[in-house]
């Protein structure tokens, strides 16, 4: 068996407060693993900083690894888990910025990132979008990380199957009024690949929008595992079995019965008006 436990946290970021943030997450790593052991605590996207930041991104932004990477992988190493959270990245050109994902291990060590491909609306005036779907390894198995908007996007979740992944880390900020859109995606992205899906969406309000949380842990047939009650901050805890995905996976063929040779307009470069 390869049971693990997994935390989503349902979070509100203070707009622009970068160390107060850091401290609300480092409270919740601690209380929730003091509290049991915890293999992965999920955040949401842009956690460190909040969403509607405009150019103060550019003030924000940080290496990776850097500061907060380097905290964060502390409190992995000492409660000996992994920790997924979304902030911004910047390259060694201080105006290029990236909506990321950053995955630390519980030995403090930093795993990966990712950068987010899917740019919705205004985030394309901040941020250049990513360009690769990374599949990590971790101690208990391989994980695929998602940033909001790539969630609707079935595509995404298919490559990171299809590369391996066995639990896709979905880091999100989405907005009233899609509740019924994002329990849709999460649902459909762990039946249609067979996996599990950690979803951590943020709660509270800023200028323009609301963000409602509904965030969850999602089993390969669609069963949830866990969710945080109510539209406020708290963190669910789920324990998995992620040998349940090659068992599903073998049941229900997915894969071996693709036809790819039948999905050419997929990939094909085209616009659609």
């Amino acid at each position: 068996m390869k049971e693990i436990r997994v935390a989503v946290v349902q979070m509100n970021p203070r707009l622009a407060e970068v160390s107060e943030n850091l401290v609300q997450m480092s409270d919740f790593i601690g209380k929730i693993c003091t509290e049991q052991r915890v293999d992965l605590v999920v955040f949401p996207e842009l956690v460190t900083t909040g969403y509607e930041c405009g150019m103060r991104f550019t003030d924000l932004a940080e290496r990776v690894p850097g500061a907060t990477t380097n905290l964060l992988a502390q409190r992995a190493a000492e409660f000996g888990t992994h920790i997924a959270f979304g902030m911004v990245a910047k390259e060694k050109v201080e105006s290029i910025l990236y909506d990321a994902a950053v995955l630390v291990g519980p030995d403090g060590d930093l795993i990966g990132q990712y950068r987010k491909v899917h740019l919705r609306g205004e985030e394309r005036l901040a941020f250049r979008p990513g360009y690769r779907y990374p599949v990590f390894e971790t101690g208990f198995g391989q994980v695929g990380l998602l940033l909001g908007w790539d969630l609707a996007f079935p595509e995404v979740a298919r490559s990171l199957a299809l590369d391996g992944a066995e639990l896709l880390i979905v880091c999100a900020s989405w907005a009233d009024p899609d509740a019924g859109e994002w329990r849709t995606y999460v649902l459909a992205r762990a039946y249609e690949n067979s996996l599990f899906v950690a979803a951590a969406n943020r709660v509270g309000e800023e200028y323009t929008y609301s963000f409602f949380g509904d965030s969850m842990v999602v089993g390969p047939r669609g069963e949830v595992y866990a969710h945080v009650e109510g539209g406020g901050e708290g963190y669910a805890v789920a324990r998995i079995d992620l040998d349940d995905v090659r068992k599903y996976r073998e049941e229900f063929q997915f894969f071996q019965c693709r036809q790819p040779q039948t999905y050419r307009a997929i990939v094909r470069l085209s616009l659609i008006h």
